[in-house]
């Protein structure tokens, strides 16, 4: 057997990406000129490298993915026309207009070498800038306000994460390292993550992912999984507690 489809046991190997949306309000211009004339909107959802270019107003997409990702399926609002858009090639992102927000369905297909199944994100397509509050039941800004705000942008990191590739595979991610987050932001911050009433949280911009911000989701994470282990463990000596006065009572009925 080759030794490119033999697997490499005890190895896992990542590559970060965002995936996401950014909007901008369409002028009345466009407005007027559109056959549909009730979008507001135009927007962009795509899947990119996490790190961001230095010279690029692109959030993320520093790197090609196209190396080990064959194909992007977004799947959009049945109202759209053929909602299941596959992009085969870099870069994987999907522009449209529209007046309402849903949840689209991103499928990744990897390159044949890999030999791994495609896994599925879903994405919230955000249309309206983000509230003091950030509450969603706010209602939006008018349009005028909204186009002084900037686009809005609403993005997600994840790390895709390959456990015992095959050594081609392997060879393959290992010759396109990732380019490595900046350690500090040099940009907005991404809206989902600025203080609510902040400056940064009301005003447009190109926001960038950084390891400091990885450090604290994975920080955030870690809280998260310290909280849930207390309320397990205060369940469990409630559910002792529970079972023994059930056992009691139990006795008590017995010895009548």
């Amino acid at each position: 057997m080759s030794t490119e489809r033999v697997r490499v046991r005890g190895l896992s190997i990542y590559r970060p990406i965002i995936y996401g949306n950014t909007a901008v309000v369409l002028t009345p211009e466009e407005r007027e000129a559109h056959p549909s004339r009730e979008h507001t909107h135009r927007w962009t959802v795509a899947v990119r490298s996490a790190a961001s270019a230095e010279d690029s107003d692109i959030v993320g997409g520093a790197d090609d993915l196209g190396y080990f990702i064959r194909r992007v399926t977004f799947k959009l609002h049945e109202t759209y026309p053929n909602p299941s858009r596959n992009v085969d090639k870099p870069p994987f992102e999907v522009t449209e207009t529209g007046w309402g927000e849903f949840e689209i369905q991103i499928r990744i297909t990897f390159i044949p070498e890999a030999a791994e199944k495609p896994i599925i994100l879903y994405h919230h397509l955000k249309l309206h800038p983000w509230t003091a509050s950030g509450a969603d039941t706010e209602a939006p800004p008018p349009a005028e306000v909204a186009v002084q705000l900037g686009p809005v942008h609403s993005w997600q990191y994840d790390e895709i994460v390959f456990t015992d590739p095959f050594q081609q595979f392997l060879n393959t991610l290992t010759a396109h390292p990732p380019t490595p987050l900046p350690k500090a932001r040099r940009r907005p911050v991404p809206f989902h993550t600025a203080n609510p009433g902040s400056l940064e949280a009301s005003k447009g911009g190109v926001p960038e992912f950084t390891a400091a911000m990885e450090k604290d989701e994975i920080k955030r994470f870690e809280d998260a999984r310290k909280t849930v282990v207390a309320e397990q463990e205060k369940f469990r000596i409630s559910l002792a507690e529970k079972e023994k006065e059930i056992e009691r009572l139990r006795k008590e009925l017995g010895d009548t």
